[in-house]
């Protein structure tokens, strides 16, 4: 029997259960096939950056399967709405009895994976779908009730109890039975998307540029919890391009952990703290299918939600370009337009400034993240974006506003991040990028090109804590 393997954000050939339970069952050989869906990417707000890093690791994993005798086909539509009866014809055409694929979780992919499944089983092909983007799948966890959970703390500790299923990373598998296939072109060029500027050289493509990574993030993960929040330094694993992408595992993430704690993670206070953050990814999985309105712009605590945004394009756009006059939140936003992926730390005080201080919409801001980041993820970025806004699950209690300056004296104290990104101010001393005060005197006497407080600290806040006390 020969079998076809539907790769998505699962763009590896190791730790893929889908393709190595096809290998395993195949006695004709396997045949991969990945869908191009332009039209459907720019609904989802993939920015050109994503897509291009996307296509870069198609390529790779072209390679990779072509070294274990497995063709990659390539299906181009516009939407997600020709997939079934494509992928059920490709089947088909190449005489496979079973079609392998992953899950995915939103709201979309799950409908179309559930045409795609009664398309071909009306044709007499056979589906396995197995559960990968995440570690323990979204319904593996429940409250007593059977609800999904909506707080993350007692969420973990059921999470925590399932580790002993997860099992370890699989092997890649062995070489095929030949087949008289030939791979597809993967193309350089995609409708609709602009990778003109895309700075590829950020983000290496392949499995092996993620295992580096992993690899090299394992030698200094015990200080994890101590570098995490500090901007200014590699603290953080910079992995989640790769895990957005599904180039590298969850599973391979947390095997990698558990393997340098001999088992017990209480031997690393880092290790402990970086496997909490992949937890916060399941978690936002889980409350994807449990609640699938957080997938249609809709907020998940809809008192909250009554909040009377502003709409004001310009001080939105003022946010977007890194001119708010407030120096982390400026240098942040500069790193993701430079580079696609801001530190996560400033993802929170970034977005806490847009719908707190300037009280807009986080579904503007969640699309401008989703428009330009190379990990955007819709679970992972709606979560932060309502729980900074104070109207999602587990959020912020609405009256906790992070003040810009106290955030940048904190995690960025010398001022070497806000320099990086705003060198205007590389020779503003510190204690005046953590002062509003000091800040403008020192701007005024140096003649510095910086623009003013787009709102005034005291007044914005003042602003929020009306808006949300009127609903509470």
């Amino acid at each position: 029997m020969r079998n076809l393997v539907w790769f998505r954000r699962d763009l590896r050939i190791t730790d893929h259960p889908a393709l190595s339970n096809a290998c395993e069952q195949a006695t004709e050989g396997v045949v991969a096939v990945f869908c191009i869906t332009p039209e459907q990417w720019k609904e989802h707000d993939d920015s050109p950056l994503k897509v291009h890093f996307w296509m870069q690791n198609v390529v790779c994993l072209s390679k990779a399967l072509a070294a274990i005798r497995i063709p990659l086909l390539i299906i181009e539509c516009d939407n997600y709405d020709d997939i079934p009866k494509r992928i059920s014809a490709l089947a088909t055409e190449h005489d496979c009895g079973s079609l392998f694929f992953h899950r995915e979780y939103e709201v979309n992919e799950a409908e179309r994976d559930k045409q795609v499944i009664a398309m071909c089983e009306a044709s007499g092909v056979t589906t396995f779908c197995y559960d990968d983007r995440v570690i323990v799948p979204p319904a593996n966890i429940s409250t007593k009730e059977g609800n999904f959970y909506t707080v993350f703390t007692p969420y973990r500790r059921v999470w925590d109890t399932r580790l002993d299923d997860v099992g370890e990373p699989i092997a890649a598998p062995k070489k095929q039975s030949e087949i008289q296939i030939a791979p597809s072109d993967v193309p350089d060029k995609i409708d609709g998307y602009d990778f003109s500027s895309v700075r590829s050289d950020l983000w290496p493509a392949g499995e092996d540029e993620a295992h580096e990574r992993l690899h090299q993030f394992m030698d200094r993960i015990d200080a994890y919890d101590d570098r995490r929040d500090i901007p200014s330094v590699c603290g953080t694993s910079v992995l989640s391009p790769y895990l957005a992408a599904g180039v590298v595992s969850p599973r391979q993430c947390l095997s990698s952990a558990l393997a340098l704690c001999k088992g017990d993670l209480s031997r690393s206070k880092g290790a402990t703290t970086w496997v909490s953050e992949l937890t916060w990814r399941d978690f936002y999985a889980h409350v994807l299918v449990g609640f699938p309105r957080v997938s249609k712009h809709l907020a998940f605590n809809r008192k909250n939600d009554g909040v009377q945004w502003s709409h004001d394009d310009s001080t939105f756009n003022a946010w977007t370009e890194g001119q708010t006059g407030y120096p982390i939140v400026d240098a942040g936003m500069r790193q993701l337009n430079q580079t696609g992926w801001m530190h996560n730390r400033l993802r929170m005080v970034t977005a806490m400034f847009l719908t707190k201080h300037l009280l807009i919409d986080w579904r503007w801001g969640e699309k401008y993240f989703m428009d330009h980041l190379i990990d955007g993820d819709l679970a992972a970025n709606n979560g932060g974006w309502q729980w900074s806004a104070s109207t999602g699950t587990d959020s912020v209690p609405y009256f906790r506003i992070f003040n810009p300056f106290s955030q940048s004296k904190r995690f960025d104290t010398d001022g070497d991040y806000i320099k990086k990104f705003c060198p205007e101010l590389k020779d503003v001393p510190a204690a005046a990028l953590h002062d509003a005060a000091k800040l403008r005197r020192e701007i005024e006497r140096r003649e510095i090109d910086y623009p003013d407080f787009v709102v005034d600290y005291k007044e914005g806040r003042e602003r929020a804590l009306a808006a949300f006390k009127a609903l509470n």
